[in-house]
This record gives C-alpha cells, structure tokens and sequence, in this order.
C-alpha cells in the first residue's frame, strides 16, 4: 500500500539534522530548519487513506519512503508504531528513534536527513521537485 507526496526544494535545505528528515506543507523554509528537504507538500499526513494509516499502527509494520528528485534516489525503511496518528496537517516526520506525534510517519529510520547522498541534497537546495514515495508492508 501506497501513499505518494510531491514537494519543492528551497535554497535554505541543509539536511544537517541527525536523528529526523521530514517535509511540510508550509511554503517558506528558514535555515534552521535543518531536517526538511522539501516544501510546498501537496499532500499531509491527514490526507492519508485509512487503510494505509491502520496498516502502518501495527509494530511490524516494515514503512519505505522512497525519495526521487532530480534523477537521483534515495530510499529509506523504518517500522510502524500502534501510536502513529497521521493527524498533522502541515508536516511529516520520519524519525531514527522511537518518539511519536502527530506528524510522525515512521520511527526507527535506518537513516536521517543528514545521512542522504548529499548530491540529492544540493538538487533540492537548487528547488528540484521531490517525489516521496511511502509504502508500507505487515
């Protein structure tokens, strides 16, 4: 099961942080602001179908998020958490440990936003598009 989510790089994109990547809806980014790789999301966690958010609250549940801009691919995987909510209606975070709110969409990431390649990086600091990907397997 699916959920796809396109969004644009912003020059302030630094993907410094260590422990989270995420993006939002909002559609500035400041430079501290270090976990987002993207804006302008057209889509939230709220959006999201009932039946992939139900499949992701189970503790077995394996989540990729696939991330494609500018030619260049990055995937990473994680696991659900029968507390995840998808509630946000602004952002989504992926984390590396196991702290859940309401915008959280996977916990223990293999990786976060300061581990992506950094060409990907500098497509997005340069605005190319992000195409996230999210699928989830139980």
């Amino acid at each position: 099961m699916d959920e796809t989510v396109h969004a644009v790089g912003h020059e302030n994109v630094t993907a410094a942080h260590e422990s989270t990547f995420e993006l939002t809806s909002d559609d500035y980014l400041t430079p501290a602001g270090d976990c987002i790789l993207a804006i302008e999301a057209d889509r939230v966690p709220a959006e999201f179908d009932d039946g992939f958010v139900s499949t992701c609250q189970s503790a077995d549940a394996t989540i990729t998020a696939t991330l494609e801009a500018d030619g260049r691919e990055a995937t990473v995987t994680g696991r659900g958490h029968p507390d995840l909510t998808f509630e946000s209606e602004r952002s989504m975070v992926a984390r590396t440990s196991e702290y859940v709110d309401d915008r959280t969409i996977m916990v223990d990431a293999e990786a976060a936003a300061t581990d992506f390649d950094r060409e990907l990086i500098d497509a997005l600091a340069d605005g190319a598009e992000l195409t996230l990907t999210l699928s989830v397997e139980n």
